[in-house]
C-alpha cells in the first residue's frame, strides 16, 4: 500500500512539474505574441501610409522630361 502510495505521489509530481512548465511555455509564447501582433500593426500602418504616399511622390524610373 505504502509503495502503491509513493508511486502516486512521484506520479502527481511530476505532473505537476509538467503542468508548471507548460504555463511557463505558455505565458512567453503569450508575450511574443503580443510583441509580434504590435509589431505586425505597425508595419501595416507604415505600409497603408506608404501606399498613399506613391502618387504623391515623382516616380524613381520616369525620365525628365528634356530626355
Amino acid at each position: 500500500m505504502v509503495d502503491r502510495l509513493d508511486g502516486l505521489e512521484e506520479r502527481t509530481a511530476h505532473l505537476i512539474r509538467a503542468v508548471e512548465d507548460l504555463s511557463d511555455v505558455v505565458a512567453r509564447q503569450g508575450r511574443e505574441i503580443d510583441i509580434l501582433t504590435r509589431r505586425v500593426h505597425l508595419l501595416m500602418e507604415r505600409e497603408a501610409e506608404r501606399e498613399s504616399m506613391v502618387g504623391e511622390a515623382p516616380a524613381a524610373n520616369v525620365k525628365p522630361p528634356h530626355w
